[in-house]
């Protein structure tokens, strides 16, 4: 199994890259200080090295003059926004560095990885027994908890099924895997429906993602309101298997 070594401040985004790395990898934490680095790299020996620019201001710079002096044969995939990104393009060396901006997709990630390592995606997710299904994966949003154990039991079996919460928690998680389509709660407490999807719209990345919209309210004016935000369908909760499951394979195509 390949080494990667994980730099930067422990948080929520570095826990969540960890977890979804290590599925695949052996991943090794370490702080940006380049004294703990250089010792780190000959203990962990890693075949990349990954960078969390979270925190820019704090890092050592010094971390990038060591890994472009004294290893650079080993790739590094650094990650931040655009701001934090730019602090640190003058210290990157030729090809061995490659930067990703945040928000950035758990698939995107892999895709680095592995063309930076030279390996096969597929092979490397067989071997580690985590190949994708090839299944579409669905996103169903809703506040109601007993909802989405039932819309997963009824879809899970034709694709792979996410589930949220809320609005924020809906978010989060086509940052982390991108569904091919959403299946969203209209009747929804703080960030309802209509708000979800105006962030989706609003998002250069998510704003393709076709949202079907759930509403238990049957009367006219709710419908209309509905069909004003121009989903790519709306059903009536509880929606019927067949019908839903149709649906949604008419707009995936």
């Amino acid at each position: 199994m390949k080494k990667i070594l994980l730099i930067g401040k422990f948080n929520t985004v570095m826990d969540e890259t960890n977890k979804f790395l290590s599925q695949y990898f052996h991943v090794q934490f370490c702080s940006e200080n380049a004294g703990v680095l250089e010792g780190m790299m000959k203990i962990v020996n890693p075949d990349l090295v990954m960078i969390s620019l979270i925190g820019a201001y704090d890092i050592d710079t010094s971390v990038f003059f060591l890994l472009s002096d004294q290893y650079g044969q080993i790739p590094v995939i650094t990650i931040g926004t655009k701001e934090e990104s730019s602090k640190f393009f003058k210290y990157y060396e030729g090809a061995q560095f490659e930067n990703l901006i945040r928000p950035v997709e758990n698939t995107v990630i892999m895709e680095a990885v592995c063309r930076r390592l030279k390996l096969n995606e597929k092979y490397v997710k067989r071997e580690t027994g985590k190949e994708d299904s090839g299944k579409k994966r669905i996103l169903v949003v809703d506040d109601n908890g007993t909802a989405l154990r039932t819309m997963k039991a009824m879809l899970q079996d034709v694709y792979e099924v996410d589930l949220a919460i809320s609005g924020a928690q809906a978010m989060t998680s086509i940052g982390k895997n991108r569904p091919d389509l959403i299946l969203l709660d209209y009747e929804m407490p703080i960030c309802d429906g209509k708000m979800t999807l105006e962030m989706i719209c609003a998002d250069e990345d998510m704003k393709d993602i076709p949202v079907i919209f759930l509403t238990a309210i049957n009367d006219r004016a709710n419908i209309e309101a509905v069909l004003k935000l121009k989903p790519a369908g709306y059903f009536l909760k509880p929606p019927v298997k067949d019908r839903l499951v149709s649906e949604i394979n008419k707009i995936l195509g």
